[in-house]
């Protein structure tokens, strides 16, 4: 993105989409092509310390607002962007800390007295105070892969100071996917506070994928309550119907979460991970990311996205189906019964979900037909975004690319001839 930083711009590099080699199931011609939106050329690298052990700092943290995270972490002096984190929502209810926010920006994150670093950190407010402290101690999207030993003893120092900080024993956290656990760990219910420890359960044969912690005051809601208190369910169809606004003659849903993919070709998994909090259900995008078999620089590819929320689906009592795709003669068809599908066909798809409070999965290409606000930089490939409303021209969706990427605007025929797929997972309870 375009700004100005003053002698050292902070150049933000974000990789969109996935690559599909094939189609959807061998079908689909385009899609998920990872690509990226570069901004200019950096002058020098700089590296920044980033301390964040007054966010571990229990109970007093919980006791953090908006404001005080501002006071704590300001932008140095001759940056007008702020290096240490970002707001991913302009209401300033979610803020995440990265190790690499821009291009020639790095930022070390560490925990512990600088004893274990941290790839990211999420923070979430609710009504202006602290609902909970997301750390991503280890994630192979963004580290890479890393020894097993070391992936030990990050986790042995983090159920330590836990254990330390809490005062108590934790509670052991067993996976099972067919109840819709995927993580193994501990996690401590005390008066002071809640927290887990989560990890992928391969870790326990050398195989690490990722590794969390969470922090929570007694009263967190949401998806960080769910998460902690292992819950599996979802809201219900008619309770999604309660999102849908009506403004003149636009309809569109709210309450869609945020989420950042980072320089990470998570286009899709991110899209997802914001689909499963939406529908109250704690599932990140490197869990998604490791169920898809999503490659961090290449993306995902259609026929294992499928598979994942195919089987997703099952787990969180969810409803998966594609419902267009784009054909190798070109055309866009129902992808049930075959038949081409022209623009009416796609608003009326668009307007029976939206208008139930479901958000799309729409898979697109990226600088073909104009948008609003526009791209910041020519950009051309395959990304998936949310469809979240539409009026009689337009349609309305959102990109998981942080504050000020909530809502944005295309027409509905240029959006029809930008389609490569259209997807849609709904609760199954009413």
């Amino acid at each position: 993105m375009d700004t100005d930083h003053g002698s050292c711009p902070p150049v933000r590099s974000a990789r969109l989409g996935g690559a599909v080699r094939r189609g959807i199931l061998g079908l689909v011609q385009a899609g998920f092509l990872a690509f990226c939106l570069t901004s200019g050329a950096a002058e020098k690298d700089v590296a920044f310390p980033c301390d964040i052990d007054p966010l571990m700092d229990i109970p007093a943290v919980f006791g953090l607002t908006p404001e005080a995270l501002e006071a704590r972490y300001p932008a140095p002096q001759g940056y007008s962007e702020n290096p240490f984190f970002k707001w991913l929502t302009q209401e300033k209810d979610r803020a995440i800390f990265q190790r690499k926010p821009y291009s020639n920006i790095s930022v070390d994150l560490s925990i512990l007295g600088g004893s274990v670093p941290v790839e990211e950190v999420v923070v979430d407010f609710a009504n202006g105070k602290l609902n909970g402290i997301t750390f991503s101690v280890y994630n192979r999207g963004d580290a890479g892969q890393i020894a097993p030993e070391e992936f030990r003893r990050r986790l042995q120092a983090c159920d330590e100071t836990l254990r330390k900080r809490l005062a108590s024993m934790p509670s052991p956290r067993r996976a099972d996917p067919a109840s819709g656990l995927l993580a193994s760990g501990w996690t401590w219910f005390c008066p002071t506070g809640l927290a887990t420890i989560e990890k992928n359960p391969e870790a326990d044969s050398g195989h690490p994928e990722y590794l969390k912690m969470r922090i929570a005051p007694r009263d967190a809601s949401g998806p960080i309550a769910s998460a902690i208190r292992e819950h599996r369910g979802s809201v219900s169809l008619t309770q999604l119907q309660k999102n849908v606004k009506k403004d003149g003659g636009r309809t569109l849903i709210e309450g869609v979460p945020m989420v950042d993919q980072g320089p990470k070709g998570y286009c899709v998994v991110a899209a997802s991970q914001r689909l499963f909090e939406y529908y109250g259900i704690s599932c990140d995008q490197h869990q998604i990311a490791k169920i898809a078999g999503t490659d961090a620089k290449a993306g995902t590819s259609s026929d294992k996205m499928m598979e994942a929320l195919q089987s997703l689906d099952r787990v969180f009592h969810m409803q998966f189906k594609c419902l267009l795709a784009r054909y190798t003669d070109g055309s866009l068809r129902d992808f049930k019964q075959q038949k081409k599908a022209g623009p009416q066909e796609f608003q009326k798809m668009i307007e029976r979900y939206v208008g139930d409070g479901i958000p799309l999965l729409w898979s697109l290409g990226l600088g073909k037909f104009p948008e609003q606000p526009p791209l910041n930089r020519q950009a051309a490939g395959g990304h998936m975004r949310l469809i979240i409303g539409f009026d009689k021209e337009n349609l309305y969706f959102t990109d998981s690319w942080g504050a000020g990427h909530e809502l944005g605007s295309m027409s509905a025929r240029d959006a029809f001839e930008a389609t490569n797929g259209l997807f849609v997972m709904h609760p199954t309870v009413r």
